[in-house]
């Protein structure tokens, strides 16, 4: 293609990404088919530097750290047809203005749910044989359990809750397939046939969180959603059951879990909460009940570079003619995370 007829891209976000996401290799191949300065990554619209290239712009490669895209976006790049995020969801990326303006959205939040289910999926198994607390009692007693101190432990026939078909849920509910458990699923937007698919039973929410033993939080962050696990139902969820979060901590009341683990009655592996980072005086960071990481389950180093190569593989389609093959409708936003 002649270099006239290249898109003009420019990268939106914290440059701390960039060379993780897009390292050389994948910088040759988007020179290749656009325009791009890989010098020049825009974290400010306002910046006056950055607005000769703005202005040009036909296509923005997003990522984590860049701003909100809105009206004022569009008065600065009044050319962008596309916008390619190397990151997850849009949901708090994309104004109202771009979704009528009609510019075209494609993520890779397809990638990005894949370390996400893994690492769910490692949980569960973990928790399953009640690793973190035999790491606990390990440490203090230096003595290997006896037999009636494991008699509950063991992944053959856990029942596993999953909230949420999303990219992820989906992905982990593939997962789970090949182990001895058996699955319920909770999402209103599956029917029944679907979720037997998928692998797994379809419940009603109240009925999951009583028949589980351990549940995975994988719906999205919508206003429905908002502490949907509110004190009721977690108070649905038998003692010595297991909550593991790596969605969104806006999704459970906090307050009300802090309470059940406080008590010991509940356990968690907490990847995301709710305010993020919890405050310094937080008691689950010293519960042995609770296993919180920083919200590590999302791509992290070498898993970066694999949301780099969808989107530019994305951008070899676009300049090729071809539709986009992560391309995020507004509809789905309120159904998948």
């Amino acid at each position: 293609m002649p270099s006239a007829q290249l898109p003009r891209v420019v990268f939106a976000m914290d440059p701390v990404h960039l060379p993780l996401l897009f390292p050389p290799p994948l910088i040759a191949r988007l020179r290749k088919v656009a325009e791009i300065d890989p010098a020049l990554v825009v974290r400010d619209f306002t910046d006056p530097a950055a607005s000769p290239a703005l202005a040009r712009a036909e296509v923005l490669i997003t990522g984590w750290g860049c701003p909100h895209l809105d009206a004022d976006t569009l008065a600065v790049a009044p050319r962008l047809r596309t916008v390619l995020h190397a990151a997850g969801s849009v949901r708090s990326l994309i104004g109202e203005a771009l979704w009528q303006g009609g510019i075209a959205v494609s993520s890779a939040v397809t990638g990005n749910a894949l370390p996400v289910a893994e690492y769910a999926l490692a949980m569960i198994l973990l928790t399953g044989k009640d690793a973190f607390a035999h790491r606990e009692r390990f440490r203090i007693t230096h003595a290997y359990p006896l037999p009636a101190e494991t008699a509950a432990t063991g992944n053959v026939g856990r029942r596993i809750g999953i909230i949420g078909a999303s990219r992820v849920g989906r992905r982990l509910l593939e997962l789970l397939r090949p182990f001895d458990f058996t699955v319920f699923l909770y999402d209103p937007y599956v029917a029944t046939a679907e979720a037997e698919a998928l692998g797994a039973r379809p419940l009603p929410l109240e009925d999951l969180l009583r028949r589980s033993d351990i549940v995975s939080l994988h719906a999205p962050d919508i206003p429905e959603t908002r502490h949907m696990l509110d004190r009721d139902r977690l108070a649905l969820v038998r003692d010595g059951g297991v909550l593991i979060n790596t969605s969104r901590g806006a999704l459970v009341d906090h307050d009300a879990l802090t309470d059940e683990l406080l008590s010991g009655r509940l356990s968690a592996v907490l990847d995301v909460t709710e305010p993020e980072p919890l405050p310094a005086g937080s008691p689950l960071y010293g519960l042995p009940n609770v296993f919180l990481t920083p919200h590590i389950a999302g791509s992290l180093g070498n898993e970066l570079e694999r949301l780099g190569r969808i989107v530019t593989e994305e951008l070899e389609r676009l300049v090729a003619g071809l539709p986009l093959a992560h391309e995020v409708r507004r509809a789905d936003l309120a159904r998948v995370a």
